[in-house]
This record gives structure tokens, sequence and C-alpha cells, in this order.
């Protein structure tokens, strides 16, 4: 049995935060320091790099679980299945639910219970259970449904990547203009057809010097005082380590499929920085003799911004769903998943459609 994916849901908020919003804001590095560059050359050498131009945050009410839910229900209307047929409830997350203006995360019950709740799911057979693992949160989600699957142990789950970092950025770091917030959601379901569905996957963990590239740390403005904590990164640690890592993982995830490079449809990667996707997914058809083909590595990023575990899910959601101009998903293509981030995690996955 191999796991495939039935149905499909994501949540993109309706608050947009263009670039010219941080215009107003005082940037200080690491250790305090005001940057000497206007605000104006900050955000454009920003936009070159990441690509991004604007981003998305959740209206004040709102909650990491509740558009989780939101996100699940999409995708279980557009698989026609009766959600008490569940087996498990996997949610990607990283904070929990932070409301606004609150210091402090909430995880007590876990976002996944919280869904399954929300959702009105009676069946306590049901399992509902979240997944720490950074940006790559969903994607390894994915692969334990399939090893559920694949076990006996389950015909059906739901795996949601849901975040709103808008509620863990320090308006005073730089690095704050890249986070965005959203939740994209899958079906996984049992097929027996062959050669279709999962074919390989591939997850590493690397943290002798890398397990605190991403943090949650003090405000770069020294003069806050308040014992909250906002996500943190070291980006040019990431970007060197993701292009030295990944493409690797990717290599020898698709070397196990027993698929071809030629054959490789597109490639949902996660939506991090425009440059560094770039760079992984070149670095990867370099170690195939290849140049990277034009077309195979749709973006969001652009108008989404990174919502780290809900970048890829809502990126294969809106291709899925004919949102994305220029990709489309056809019985057979074969699609690469793959993601970075916190911890340091690398995965990939190979998927036959």
């Amino acid at each position: 049995m191999n796991a495939t994916i039935i149905g499909s849901g994501s949540y993109i908020p309706s608050k947009v935060a263009p670039n010219e919003r941080f215009s107003e804001h005082s940037f200080y590095n690491n250790d305090g320091t005001p940057f000497h560059h206007e605000n104006e050359v900050i955000i454009q050498k920003f936009q070159a790099i990441t690509g991004i131009s604007e981003r998305r945050y959740i209206k004040d009410e709102l909650t990491t679980s509740d558009i989780a839910f939101q996100a699940a229900k999409k995708a279980l209307e557009d698989a026609s299945i009766d959600p008490e047929t569940l087996d498990y409830i996997i949610v990607g997350h990283n904070y929990g639910d932070v409301k606004h203006n609150t210091p402090q995360s909430d995880t007590v019950p876990s976002i996944g219970s919280r869904v399954k709740h929300l959702l009105k799911i009676k069946n306590a057979n049901c399992v509902a259970y979240d997944v720490l693992f950074g940006c790559p949160g969903w994607l390894e989600g994915f692969i334990q449904a399939n090893v559920y699957i694949k076990a006996g142990q389950a015909k059906r789950c739901l795996v949601i990547g849901a975040e709103t970092l808008s509620r863990v950025i320090d308006q005073h770091d730089r690095d704050s203009m890249i986070y965005s917030d959203g939740a994209g959601a899958t079906v996984i379901e049992a097929t027996s057809e062959e050669n279709k569905g999962v074919l390989a996957h591939k997850t590493a963990t690397y943290t002798y010097d890398e397990a605190h590239f991403i943090y949650f740390g003090e405000s770069n403005n020294q003069e806050i005082t308040d014992a909250r904590r906002y996500i943190k990164m070291y980006g040019r640690k990431i970007y060197e380590f993701a292009i030295s890592h990944v493409p690797a993982a990717m290599k020898t995830c698709l070397d196990a499929s027993g698929v071809s490079i030629d054959e490789v449809s597109k490639i949902l990667i996660h939506q991090a920085n425009e440059k560094m996707d770039e760079a992984i997914v070149s670095r990867f058809y370099q170690l195939y003799d290849r140049n990277m083909p034009e077309n195979i590595m749709p973006m969001t990023i652009q108008n989404l911004g990174n919502s780290s575990v809900a970048t890829v899910p809502t990126l294969y959601d809106l291709i899925q769903r004919g949102g994305m101009e220029g990709h489309d998903f056809n019985e057979g293509d074969v699609i690469m998943f793959a993601s970075v981030g916190a911890g340091m995690n690398i995965n990939a996955l190979v998927y036959r459609v």
C-alpha cells in the first residue's frame, strides 16, 4: 500500500502586508546597534534577495488552530469523505496558538486536538497530535502518514501545516520581513495502485553545529526589557547549510524512488527565500549534470511570504485547484517535495500523481 493525496485545502489570510509597511520601522543588528542604511535601501535589498514583495497576516481574532481548521475543512470537502473515517490528524506547526498581543504560546491541548474538536469528530480512534519539526513539519507529517498506511495502521490521515509567524516576529529585526501566516492541509489515503503515491522519502536532522541556527531570542532593540521572545535566525549560516545539504538529500530520495531526474515534473520546495530555493534546485540538477529546467519550481513567496510549515501544502493546493498560472498536475506526473528548517531538519519526498 502507498499513500496518495485525495484532497487538499488552504487558508490564505486576507490581510496583505506590503514591503512598504516596514518603511517606518527602526531596525537594529543582533548586538543592538542601529543599521546605517535607510529603510528604503534595506527593503530594496531584502526584496532582491528573497523575492518577497508582500506577505499575509491573520486577523487579530484568529489563531493557528483556527486557520488549521479552515484549511482542514476545505481539504475534507475536496476529498468528499466523512471526517469520522480519519485514523490520524497530524499537524505541523512550531509556536502553537499565540493570541494577539499576548506573549505566551498555548499548546495545551495540542493543535491537533483543537482541530479535531473544531471538526466535531466523535471517533476516539482518530488520533490527533502535533509535529514540531521546523518548516519541514507538514512534509514530515506526510511521511509519517505514509508509514502508518504502509504498516497497515491507517487508511486515511489528515495532515496539516499551519503557522502564524506574525505573532512571534521582532519588528526591530529585518529578518521579520520574511515571515507570514497561513495554513495548508491534505487528506492522505491508502492506495493499492502500483507506482502511485509516495515512491520514496528521506529525512535528516543536523544538530552538532546547526541546532540553533533558528532559535527564540530577545528583541534586537535592547531598550525593550520585557520577557517576550521572538523567532531569530542566522541567515547566512542557514543559506550555506541549505545549499550544501538539501540537494544531496533530494538526490538520495530520488535515487531511492527509481525515478529518473528527467521524469520529475515539478519541485515543490519550502518557500523560504527565492534566491536560496533557486540555488538548491539548481545544485540538485547539477548533481545529475543537468541544467535546471524552466517552470520546474513554482513559487508563491513573492506574494505570500514564508509561512513556514504552510508553504508547501499551500503551494500544492493552489496548483491542484488551478490557482497558479502555468502550473498544473496531470495523472502520472512525478512531483518532488523538499523542505529545510529549524532543527536543523531536512526532508524530501517523491510522489507520483
